[in-house]
Order: structure tokens, then sequence, then C-alpha cells
């Protein structure tokens, strides 16, 4: 169905409402209209990394994960997958009568913001800190859940429109002060990039940007609507609204609130302040037309899923049983092998089995299904943990030992107990073992959105980047015994790791690898297959934090791999593999990028090639070499090939400071490498990109 013919008979049907009926549909839990053959219809879902909180679903890898896995293709099919299964959920339990909450087709994801500093608790939900990784990977993410049908298979929406990464703690009241380069150079482009790949909706963020609260904001709405073309429908954050006269204080009460957002284009309130639309207009200070605009779009949405009329949709017949069926099964374990990241390897890895001895697997994120899934997560029928995948790898080859090793936060795990109540048993797991898997992180209790689960830290961020101190006494205990070691770190952000770095023999990074992901890790530590992951996140020290801009500073100086300028612990960019890939040709004009790309190691793997630009001498251009193109290659030993890799639409413009695109200097230098261009990747992998300079008249 196009657009045109979904408005038409959206505009059709909301005619024959009245201003009551047609108020009511604007609330994210939308009432049915009997006479007119409407049924309730619950606006909230989500699909972060599969289909969340609705039941049963197939569990993906967590989305900074996915976003490491640098691969848009496989992230198309698994949101695909993801939203076969909504629809699938959709279908069997409308024809049981139930329209609850998550059980809808519209998708409140993917999560476009910036991670742009490592103690934000959601940045877990984001594809990273680059703007032009997350504007592809975001892209690829609306065309899954999309679609290529006559009809919508799902809703995707961008979120959450604009400029907002922490603190989750001031979220409700925050004005995030922001220049317009930093907008249009890294907070805007993956909005306008879903825009432009037909995001269905667009979700406004809780805080005020430069002084407008954004479910509300002239500027914002003028860009979306007006400078991109967006014809699709506006959604609220979860009572954001609420937020204007209760927090931002730039109303005074309810049906002002409701007339600032209504007037402002915001056409649906997830919450509760559009209950207040007929009061609004009975003061006169909204029209009815205000609410038929809105009303418009949002059924527009609806005709253009196919849930009304009598057109119905290609995706009715998808069965129930699509849900966890093995095909996504499978997709869900390749995409756990390719998050995963490997930060460092003195040979230890890849473990064999066969002659590995005893393996002590010790930590509090060991045998934890919470670690597996971060937040926004669904229910799987089956979790496998990082110590039940090692289990059920080895079998009967080598002996496993487990010690829990300390609580994930606590001083203990057992209440009546002393501190460091399992300290000694994990010392002893790990003398009496010949090779350690050490397993420690975070899960979404530690970090993730306000108020999500009572988090133990800041309303859901961190405060700083250590582990907690209970996994810091069980890590120098374990480092202590002097056996082979290997870190393996569940988490959705950036951790200081120098101890694992300077002391373990390996540092897997497996971030919340979904229900089955014990096994995928299984398969990586014992070389069934290469880790591929590469970060999509700086991993910074601790001590880094009293170098960056204050958490509450938006400005890009001093943050993300860009702007950047001391060295990082892990960078950008940056993750390892059991092959021995270079790069060993380049030749590019503006456009196209050609590789040469070697595999001289004995061993199969995947790897990611990575092209940066830097300009030489404009002053608007970010000090630091910037992502420009990507592409994910299977090499195998032995094996060479020659890329062709388009360079990004804008790659050779610099933004200024009135945020307009504009010529570079025409002094370019492009590099190409399975990393970043930066001392510490050349450090950690032995291996220097290769450049090339362009030239070209601005």
């Amino acid at each position: 169905m196009t657009r045109e013919r979904a408005k038409q008979l959206a505009e059709e049907l909301v005619g024959r409402m009245t201003a009551e009926e047609k108020a009511g549909q604007l609330r994210f839990d939308a009432p049915a209209i009997e006479r007119l053959g409407i049924p309730a219809y619950n606006w909230w879902n989500e699909a972060l990394h599969g289909l969340a909180r609705g039941g049963t679903a197939t569990s993906f890898p967590q989305a900074i994960g996915l976003a490491a896995m640098f691969d848009e293709e496989l992230l198309e099919q698994i949101a695909s997958a993801a939203g076969d299964e909504a629809r699938a959920k959709y279908n069997a339990v409308s024809r049981e009568g139930d329209r609850d909450i998550y059980h809808g087709l519209t998708m409140w994801s993917p999560n476009v913001n910036i991670f742009r500093d490592p103690r934000w608790g959601r940045g877990q939900e984001t594809y990273g800190e680059d703007p032009f990784l997350t504007a592809r990977l975001g892209r690829a993410f609306v065309r899954g859940l999309q679609g290529k049908g006559g009809t919508l298979k799902t809703s995707a929406c961008a979120k959450h429109f604009a400029g907002h990464s922490g603190p989750e703690a001031l979220r409700h009241s925050f004005d995030a002060q922001i220049s317009e380069k930093d907008l249009e150079e890294t907070y805007l482009p993956a909005f306008r990039a879903l825009v432009d790949e037909g995001v269905e909706s667009v979700m406004g963020a809780y805080n005020r940007l430069n002084g407008e609260p954004c479910c509300a904001s002239s500027y914002l709405m003028g860009k979306l609507r007006g400078d991109w073309g967006f014809e699709g429908h506006f959604v609220s954050d979860c009572w954001a609204i609420r937020d204007f006269h209760e927090s931002h204080g730039v109303t005074a009460a309810p049906a002002e609130s409701v007339q600032l957002a209504l007037r402002s284009g915001c056409d649906l309130n997830c919450g509760c302040t559009y209950q207040h639309i007929l009061h609004a207009m009975e003061l006169g200070m909204i029209d009815e037309a205000d609410v038929t605009r809105s009303a418009v779009r949002l059924f527009t949405t609806r005709f253009l899923l196919g849930t009304l009329g009598d057109e119905g949709s290609e995706y009715d017949a998808l069965p129930y049983e699509t849900i966890e069926c093995p095909a996504h099964l499978a997709l869900a374990q390749k995409a756990a092998r390719e998050s995963c990241v490997l930060l460092k390897n003195n040979g230890l890895l890849p473990l064999d089995p066969a002659s590995c001895g005893t393996i002590g697997v010790i930590g509090p994120n060991a045998d934890s299904r919470a670690a597996l899934v971060g937040n926004y997560h669904g229910t799987a029928s089956r979790y496998v943990t990082v110590l039940q995948g090692i289990q059920d790898f080895v079998g009967e080859r080598c002996r496993v030992l487990y010690s829990q090793g300390c609580a994930l936060c606590a001083d203990r795990v057992e209440p009546l107990a002393l501190p460091d109540d399992r300290l000694a048993e994990a010392s002893a797991v790990a003398k009496a073992s010949d090779t350690v898997i050490l397993v420690l992180g975070l899960d979404e209790t530690l970090e993730g959105e306000e108020g999500d689960t009572g988090n133990s830290y800041s309303s859901g961020d961190k405060e700083d980047l250590l582990l907690p101190e209970s996994q810091r006494r069980l890590l120098e205990r374990v480092l202590a015994v002097g056996k082979p070691t290997v870190v393996l770190l569940l988490a959705g952000s950036a951790i200081d790791l120098s101890a694992a770095q300077e002391r373990a023999d390996a540092v897997l990074l497996g971030w919340y690898p979904g229900a089955g992901g014990g096994r995928a890790v299984a398969e990586l530590l014992f070389g069934a297959v290469s880790p591929s992951g590469k970060l999509p996140v700086t991993f910074y020290r601790n001590e880094a934090l009293a170098e960056l801009p204050a958490f509450t500073d938006y400005s890009l100086t001093g943050r993300t791999y860009r702007y950047y300028q001391g060295e990082p612990l892990y960078p950008f960019g940056y993750g390892l593999s059991y092959g021995a890939c270079a790069v060993t040709g380049l030749t590019a004009d503006r456009t196209l990028a050609r590789v040469t790309v070697r595999n001289g190691g004995a061993r199969d793997t995947e790897e990611v090639l990575q092209l940066y630009l830097r300009d030489e001498a404009s002053p608007f251009a970010p000090p630091n070499p910037v992502l420009c193109g990507f592409r994910r290659v299977f090499l195998a030993a032995g094996e060479e090939k020659s890329l062709s890799v388009p360079l990004g639409e804008q790659a050779f413009t610099v933004v200024n400071d009135a945020g307009e695109h504009v010529p570079g200097s025409g002094r370019w230098t492009l590099y190409a490498g399975f990393g970043g261009p930066d001392a510490r990747t050349e450090a950690l992998t032995g291996r220097k990109a290769l450049s090339v300079p362009i030239r070209s008249t601005p």
C-alpha cells in the first residue's frame, strides 16, 4: 500500500470520528472504537535486540554488541527476524483478543543516540560513538524491521530525538546545550539517515535541547518535517510531556503541555498528558484540527501495517512457530560470535580441549543469565551461560571446576557470611586448574536506564570505569595464583581492564551476548571460529575521566575517538583475531577505495576492513581520522582478496561552526586497515594501517 493511499483511508476514517474519539487515539493505549470497527491498539513495543518484554522471543546480543559486528547485512537479517517474530506474536495473540502493551507492531527501536560518554548507562542500547557507523547500522535495522512487502512488516522508530546520552539522573529536567556544528556533525546524522531510509516514526527525547523540550522543539521539528521531509508519526518518550510542567518548567499545567506538544507536531503521547486534550480544546488552547492532523498520521501508519480495512497484510500468515525457530536461533549464535571482541592474546587462545587439562571457570558472571541479555530484552526458552557453554563444548575431554568467586557488587555472596566469602574457593579452584577463565563485568542492575531495576549506580549510569570493588579483589586474587588466565568481560560499555591487559594472558569482551551467548563464547575460546568483533566505542582508562569533559557537557572536544587526544586503553575499531590479516594494497578516489587484503596466518578468519579519512588542513575537521567506510570479509588461511569499498557520501566535507557541510581543504589522507590508524592500535596489533594521499580542489 502506498503512503498516499494509506493517508487517504486514514483521512476518511478519522473524518467519521468525534473529537473525543480522535483524542483517545493519540494515547499510546488507544481504545477501541467499536462503532467504526477499530480495535484497541497499544503502540508501545520494543525490539532493540529481539522482541522485548512481550514473552518468548529469540534473544540476540545487546545493541552495542550488534554494533561490534560491523555487519550491515547480518544486522538487517536480525531486525527482519525480530519483525517476523513481532508479526507472528501479534497474529497469534490478537486472535486471542489480546491487545496489550508489547504485543503491537510499532517497534520503538532502534536507539541511534551517540554513546559520547562511557558512563552513560543506556549506551549499551546504541551502536556506539561514531555517527557514520550508527547511521549505516541504523538504516540496516530499519530495513529489516519494516521489510520490503506491500505493507510494513512492523514500524521502526528512530529514538531519542535528539541530543540524548545522559546523565540519566537529570534527563527529566536537563537542558543539553549543543552547538550547530556538533549537532550537524555528530548528533543528527543518524536521524537524518533513518528518515532517508523511510523510518515510520521518530521518538522525542526527555531532555531539552538548547532550551526547548525535545518533544516540542521548533528547531528539531523544522529539521524533521521541514528540511528532511519526514512523513511518519512522532511519539513522545514515556511521560516526557508531563515533564514540560513538572520538571522543565516550560509550561504551568497539563493543558499547556498538550498545547505545546500537539501544535509542535507530537502526534502520540506515551504517558498520560494527552488525557487532557479535550480540556485544552474547551479552553481554546488547541483546535480540533490539531487533533485531526495527528490522528490522520497515526491511522496512516496503521493502514500501512495492513491492520485496518479489508486489504490485510502478506505477513498475516506468519505462524506462532516463527518465534525462536531454528533459523532465528542460528542467526543469534552467528551474531554472538561476530560481536565478541578479542582485546588481548599472548598465544594462550584458542584453547585445545584435548590438551588443556582442568579448566577453572570463575566469576560472578560465569553462570549468570542476567549477564547474557542486557536491558530491553525478551524471554528465551533456554539460556546458555558461559559456564554451561564451556561445559557443553568440552564434554568429557577435560574437567571443568567452578566458583562464583564473589557477588556482582556486594562484598559477600551469603548475607550471614564474612566479607569476601567466595575468594578462598576461587583461589582453590584457580590453583587446581591448568587454565582459568575469569568471567567479570556488569549486568542491567549496574548499568541501564534510570530506574530500570533500582540500579546500584547513579540512576543507571556508572560513577567510574572500574569493575565493582568485589570483582577487583577477585581479579587480584586469581591473577596472583599465576595460572594461564583468560579474563572474559560481559558488559555493555567501556570498563578499565588495565590490570587484565597487563597481567592476564588473554582478554575477551563478550558484551551481553544473548540468551545462548555462552555457547558462542565457548566456540571462540576453543577456536571453533576466530574472533572478529571490533570496538564501536573507545575504552578509556579510569583516570581519563579527569581529562574528559563533564558528563553534562555535550561538546565533542576531547571525547570519542575523533576528538580524544590521550592514549586509550583500547581504541575505537580495535579487535584481534586468530588470523594474521593485513592490508597489502590501497588506491582510492573520492568515491571508492580499492583495497587488497591478505590473511598471512594459518587459520581461516573473518575480519572487518575499516577506512578512515583525515582532512590535513581544514580548521573545521576533527583532529583524528574519521571512519568513512567498512566491510566485513572472510579470508581463508593464506588467501588474498581485492575489495571495493564505497566511501561515505559526505566523507570529503567538513562541518563549519554554522552547522553547514562545506568542502574540506582538498588535502586528505585515506587509511585502510583492520583497525584504526592510531598509535595504540599499531602497538597492540603490530600492524600499521596503509595510507594514501588524496588531493582535490575544494
